[in-house]
Order: C-alpha cells, then sequence, then structure tokens
C-alpha cells in the first residue's frame, strides 16, 4: 500500500463525511485488501477517521473494518501491525554423489556430463566371424545394466552408439578359409586325398605348434592335434579296407583351411566373400542380445558403412602432421604425437608401450609381417590405413587400394555421430592397450584436443571355472550354450551379484547363487501377491499402523537409501543386491511375526515394499512387461494384466495356478531341505552315540595301522613302525583321549539314570 496509497487528499478535507465519501471513491478503483498487515500508510489514513464511514460508501467501510480487525484497541493504543514470525529452512543432509570408476585416473570420480543431463556414450562392439560367447555377455550385460541404471534411476538422457567391426583380420583371414574349405569339400576328394592333404598340412601344424610359447595357445593346438592323430588311425585302415570316413575332415578342418588358405588365400579377391561371414554372425549376435534381454544401441554403426569417413579422418590426422604414408599404408606417428604440445600418448596404460606382443595383437595376423614391420619409423607406431594384399578385400584411398586399421574404425565412426568429445566410453578390460590408447592417441590428434573420452569404463574378464575364456583359443561358452542351461534372468542376477569392473568366474557356485536368489525374490513376491488377493473393501485396505508398521517402513526408508548409496558408489550393484535381500528378510519376518499373531499383514505397506523391489529389477534389467508386483508368469513369462473390481484382483485362471505351483514347488523344495537337515542331524547324533560307547582305553587299540604299543590306559605309546611318539603328537593325541573319556562318561551316566 505505502507507494500507491496516497492519503494526501484527506489531509485537505475537515468534515469526517466528506472524507469517508472521498476514500471510497479513491478505493474503489484500488485493490485495497492486499497483506495480512496494515502498511504504514494505513495506519495513518486509519488515525484521520474518528469512526467508521456510512454503510454506503461500501469500499471505505470494509477497509475500515479490514484494518480495525487487525489492529484492535489495547489500553486506548493500537499495538504495532502483527507479523508473521520469521521461517528457517532446514539444514538437510548432503546427497551421495554418482561416482563412476575411471580408466583415466584409475580412481572413482564424480560423474558429470559435458551438456546438462545429456550422456554421450560408445561402446565397442564385437568382431564378427564366430558365435557370440559369455566373454561378450560380460561385457554386454554389465554395460546394459550401467545404461539403464543411468536413464532409469539417474534419469540421464542418455544417447548410446555402438559399432560392428565388419572388416578386420580375424574375418579376412576365417572368410577365406571357409571359402577355399568349402570349394575343397564340393570337390568330393577321396579318403586317401583327403588323409595325404591332411598329412601335409599337418607339417606346418606341427612346426607352428612347436614354436608356440604362449601356454593357452599350446594347449589349444595340442587338443587340436590330439583330435586329428585320433580320426587319422581309424582312416589309415579304412583305407586299406576300402571303405572312407568324413570323421577326419571334420576333426582336421582348421589344419586343413590353415593350409588352404596359406596356398590359395591370395586367389580370393571377391569382396562379397568376405562381407557374408560377418553379415551372417552380426544377425545372430543381435538375436543373442535379444534374447539376453540388451537393450538395442540408439545407434549401430558398421566399419563397411563407413570407410569413406575413415579415409578422411586419417587424411586429417596426417595434414595435422601426426600420421605418414608408407609403402600405400598410413601410420600413426606416435614419438611426434606424445612430444607435440597438449597430447600424450597411452593414457590408459602407459606402462604397456613398447610391449610389442600386445602391439602386434592390435595389428593383426596379416599385418605383422617382416616387410609390414620394416616400413614403420618406430616399432610402437600402429597402421591407420592398411595397403590391401592379394586375398584382402580393398578400397580407393589416396595412397591406394586398402582398408583401414582396426583401431581408427572406432574413431571416425564415434566422431561422426557424437562429435569432438564424449562423456562415456566401454568397452572390455583387455581393450585398454593398444586399442583404446591408439583410439584416444588418433581422435585427439584429429580433433586436436586432450579430451576425446571424459570417462572410460572397463569392465572385468569373465572366466571359466578360473579358466581364461577366449574365442580365438576356442575356450568358450556360446551365449546359447548358456541360455540352455539358465534363464537370461538368471545370468544377468548373476552379473548384478558381481561387481562390473572385476573378473567374474562364470561356474556352477556362481549360478547357483543366482538361482537361490531368484527363488528367495520369486517366494517373496508370490507371498505379497496372495496376501493382496485377501479381499477387503476400499477403505479396509487402510489398516491402523502399529509399532511394527512403524518399525518395518523405518528399515524400507533406511534400506531404500542403502541401496542409492551402493548405486552411487560406482553402480555397485552387489551391494545394493544385499541391502534389497536384508529389506526381503525383515519384511518375511513381519509377515510371519503378523500370521503367528493370528493378524493379517499391512497389505499397503507391503505392496509398497515389493512395488519398489520390483521398479529396481525393472531398472536392472531382470523383470520385463508391465506387471506391477514381482517377475512375470503366465504365457512366454508374461503375466497377463491383473485387474481390479473394488481392490479385490481379479487373477485369470492359468496365472493363478502357475502361481500356486510355483509357490507349491518352493515348499516342496523347503520341505525337502528340511528333511534332508533333519536326517543329516540324525545320522550325526547316531554316530555320536555310536561313539559314546568306546571306552577310551579301546579308542586308540584299534588302529593298528597307526599304533603298535599302547600303556596300560589304551593310550598310544609308539607308532606302526615302533618309533616312540613325539610330544607334540602325544599332546593332540592327549586332547582327543580326554574328550572321548567325557563322551564316554557321559554315556555311563544316562545309562545309570536310565535304569
Amino acid at each position: 500500500h505505502q507507494s500507491t496509497f496516497d492519503y494526501g487528499f484527506l489531509l485537505r478535507i475537515s468534515e469526517d463525511a466528506r472524507r469517508g465519501e472521498a476514500l471510497n471513491e479513491y478505493l474503489s478503483s484500488r485493490s485495497y485488501l492486499a497483506g495480512y498487515g496494515p502498511s504504514q500508510a494505513d495506519d495513518e489514513a486509519f488515525a484521520l477517521l474518528r469512526g467508521p464511514p456510512h454503510q454506503q460508501h461500501v469500499h471505505a467501510l470494509r477497509w475500515y473494518r479490514h484494518i480495525a480487525a487487525l489492529q484492535p484497541q489495547m489500553n486506548g493504543q493500537r499495538p504495532p501491525a502483527m507479523m508473521q514470525p520469521p521461517w528457517c529452512p532446514p539444514d538437510g543432509t548432503e546427497l551421495p554423489k554418482l561416482r563412476l570408476y575411471n580408466s583415466l585416473t584409475r580412481t572413482k570420480e564424480v560423474f558429470v556430463p559435458q551438456h546438462g543431463n545429456r550422456v554421450l556414450w560408445y561402446c565397442c562392439g564385437p568382431t564378427v566371424y564366430d558365435a557370440s560367447h559369455m566373454g561378450h555377455a560380460r561385457s554386454y550385460i554389465s554395460f546394459d545394466i550401467l545404461r539403464r541404471i543411468l536413464m532409469n534411476y539417474f534419469k540421464y538422457d542418455v544417447f548410446y552408439c555402438m559399432n560392428i567391426t565388419d572388416i578386420d583380420d580375424k574375418i579376412i583371414k576365417r572368410a577365406r578359409q571357409n571359402h577355399l574349405l568349402e570349394q575343397y569339400r564340393a570337390k568330393k576328394p577321396s579318403a586317401s586325398q583327403i588323409l595325404q592333404d591332411v598329412l601335409t598340412a599337418r607339417e606346418p601344424f606341427q612346426a607352428k605348434l612347436a614354436e608356440t610359447t604362449d601356454p593357452d595357445k599350446k594347449q589349444m593346438l595340442e587338443r587340436l592335434d590330439t583330435a586329428v592323430t585320433a580320426a587319422l588311425t581309424p582312416l589309415q585302415g579304412a583305407i586299406k579296407s576300402g571303405t572312407a570316413d568324413a570323421v577326419l575332415l571334420d576333426e582336421a578342418k582348421d589344419l586343413l583351411s590353415d593350409w588352404l588358405d596359406s596356398q590359395f588365400g591370395c586367389q580370393v579377391t571377391e569382396n562379397s566373400i568376405f562381407s557374408l561371414l560377418p553379415k551372417y554372425w552380426e544377425e545372430e549376435y543381435h538375436k543373442d542380445m535379444d534374447a539376453l534381454n540388451v537393450l538395442p544401441p540408439d545407434v549401430l554403426t558398421r566399419v563397411s558403412e563407413y570407410v569413406p569417413e575413415i579415409v578422411e579422418f586419417v587424411k586429417k590426422i596426417v595434414d595435422n602432421g601426426y600420421g605418414y604414408e608408407s609403402n600405400g599404408s598410413v601410420y600413426f606417428d606416435t614419438a611426434k604425437f606424445g612430444a607435440s604440445s597438449g597430447h600424450s600418448y597411452a593414457k590408459l596404460v602407459p606402462e604397456a608401450v613398447g610391449d610389442q606382443k600386445a602391439l602386434q595383437e592390435g595389428e593383426g595376423d596379416l599385418s605383422i609381417s617382416a616387410d609390414r614391420l620394416s616400413e614403420k619409423r618406430s616399432q610402437n607406431d600402429f597402421a591407420l590405413w592398411k595397403a590391401s594384399k592379394p586375398g584382402e578385400p580393398s578400397w580407393e584411398s589416396p595412397w591406394g587400394k586398402g582398408r583401414p586399421g582396426w583401431h581408427i574404425e572406432c574413431s571416425a565412426m564415434a566422431g561422426s555421430i557424437l562429435g569432438a568429445s564424449m562423456d562415456i566410453h566401454g568397452g572390455g578390460f583387455d581393450l585398454r592397450f593398444p586399442h583404446h590408447d591408439n583410439e584416444l592417441a588418433q581422435s585427439e590428434a584429429y580433433f586436436e584436443n586432450n579430451h576425446w573420452v571424459r570417462y572410460f569404463l572397463h569392465t572385468g574378464h569373465l572366466t571359466i571355472a578360473g579358466c581364461k575364456m577366449s574365442k580365438s583359443l576356442k575356450n568358450f561358452i556360446t551365449i546359447k550354450d548358456a541360455l540352455a542351461k539358465h534363464t537370461a534372468r538368471q545370468l544377468r542376477l548373476a552379473f548384478l551379484m558381481h561387481s562390473w569392473k572385476d573378473t567374474l568366474d562364470y561356474s556352477n557356485n556362481t549360478m547357483e547363487s543366482a538361482i537361490q536368489y531368484e527363488k528367495f525374490m520369486n517366494e517373496f513376491f508370490l507371498n505379497v501377491k496372495d496376501i493382496l488377493r485377501t479381499p477387503t473393501d476400499i477403505t479396509g485396505q487402510f489398516e491402523k499402523w502399529e509399532a511394527e508398521e512403524i518399525e518395518l517402513n523405518k528399515s524400507f526408508y533406511e534400506k531404500k537409501e542403502a541401496v542409492h548409496e551402493a548405486l552411487c558408489d560406482n553402480i555397485d550393484t552387489r551391494t545394493a543386491l544385499e541391502e534389497i535381500r536384508a529389506l526381503v528378510g525383515q519384511s518375511n519376518a513381519y509377515v510371519a511375526a503378523r500370521k503367528a499373531a493370528k493378524l493379517l499383514p499391512n497389505r499397503m505397506l507391503l505392496q509398497s515394499i515389493a512395488q519398489y523391489l520390483t521398479d529396481m529389477f525393472k531398472t536392472f534389467g531382470a523383470i520385463e512387461g508391465t506387471e506391477p508386483i514381482g517377475f512375470p508368469v503366465g504365457k512366454n513369462g508374461q503375466n497377463t494384466d491383473v485387474r481390479l473390481r473394488t481392490v479385490v484382483k481379479l487373477v485369470d485362471r492359468e496365472t493363478l495356478l502357475k502361481e500356486r505351483e510355483e509357490k507349491k514347488k518352493l515348499e516342496e523344495e523347503k520341505r525337502r531341505k528340511k528333511e534332508e537337515a533333519a536326517k543329516k542331524k540324525q545320522e550325526q547324533e547316531m554316530a555320536k552315540q555310536a561313539k559314546m560307547k568306546i571306552p577310551p582305553s579301546e579308542m586308540f587299540r584299534s588302529e593298528t595301522d597307526k599304533y603298535s604299543s599302547f600303556d596300560d590306559t589304551g593310550f598310544p605309546t609308539h607308532d606302526a613302525e615302533g618309533k616312540e611318539i613325539s610330544k607334540g603328537q602325544t599332546k593332540k593325541l592327549r586332547k582327543l583321549y580326554e574328550a572321548q573319556e567325557k563322551l564316554y562318561n557321559e554315556y555311563l551316566q544316562s545309562n545309570q539314570n536310565g535304569s
């Protein structure tokens, strides 16, 4: 009011009635009841009026009553205006921040996206020349879990790009070998011809076996050699008897295809031969990912579709002074890059620089011949573009016909989709050097920056019962094999129960833990569904909370906080699942206590807990579908929709039967385990009873294979060879003797009491 209520005109009017009329006219075109306390102008105008205005002056009268009500007379004095007391905001608590283990610093860093809530993420995809195995699943399930949690739990806007490597030394070699072996089979060679060719192919193979030092590779080659030897013997006999056997061709296909490739590989020039193999295996890879419930990427890039972009990328690196041409190939100058201001080579694994074995594996089998290695200025330099040899696919380039190097593929494709810098780059631990270090170097050479990747995430290795898994070593379990034994949910739970960045051992124990966890959760969900089906009316579902409900609810909030802290701590799903297990344990104890007291559990509280847990498992990718509570059941593992009439849940017969069947199975297993435990306890008790009956003087006498002499009490003095028993051994035996003496006395005592 103070700035707008100009009451000076009232001072110029002496007559009370005229004052009321003038004030009414003034207030009729203004808002005059704003605020809870009168302003100074209100107070002063109020003081000028000796009493309330006439009733016909409605605005002035309303204003007068409003101000009068706010200012009661006290001892003839009006008190100062009444004000609301000051308000203090709560101190609050500091919330945990999401931290991710960044391979660039080898420590957990607070995650800060470069642009608001948007997260640009690139993931190294598969090289598609064979079936996807559990080593691949380790990476792709783990990144799927991380991606879902960032999107659905932390609510980041994730843009996820992944590549398919469909041009690579391994693909070229495998495609050529398959093509040549098919041609060989098509010629229908005689058994004697197969035998002769296998024996010829075996010579270079055995020479390779002799010079192999890597223990894993040697073991693989020895397995192949044993299989060929086993197939050779019957075939040599079969030829003599005039019959042929195709077993040898199957067992020796690796030897033969290697030999055929060395003889005729350079004659395979048709590019389509090299595209059929990756096309087939890419399709199989997508089917496997779908079966594992792994979300597809937002963008998928194939090397074969990005060759022009790769050529342009290499040209710019050369123009920027970090690459050089040699014999039609182009190499990255690691020394020049490392020495230039603002750049560092091998940011991820600087200690690996100069590791020739790792560098040569990174270059590929077809690219490490002596002439290729001599083309480079330094052994540490790596190929950006490879001049194609006979028997390799090729594309046009300013340096002649060639094909992309391995590392350049990811840089060019990620650069074209995500630009000069991304938030997250992911891949397997074994890709850190040289692949990811070379990607970083060439990309930062292209963009002339030092932050192509902000956070580098690497998933841990996968071992099979403690042994290294590798496609090239033919030691792997395919995803299809794994899914034949366990469900996608069980595999995902096994991954969730381990840290994404550490080694995961795929073994019976690992899978058994996952299966038991799933059963434990499923039993809880089925019990809650049962409780929620208990008929009630709309108001009846809201029950009074007693101390037990308040206690369980307090636990519920503590566990939610603990799960949040675990996920903020480098997305620690292992701890999150343990906290969830503890919450379910507390909920089960609450339900059991209510039932024991013949009381119904509080349905709304249990529903809240079960819905939260279901939402968390949906976030982890372990539950699909729209069912609000629990794992899906019914057709194809999906629950049919549950409809509501008031709050009584009507469930289709099939779902109900399936749920009852599941509960019955779980109860049956519990009963069986209880019986087994009781039986074991009984056996132990019987064994104890039998042992009690043996007097201590007799306990060692029967062990003639250990002792030869005893004293009067039956205590051994000499061992089986007649040597005196040592003091240390005597001490141990004395303890056993005294324990038996105690047992035997208990037995005698019980017999006396019994009689």
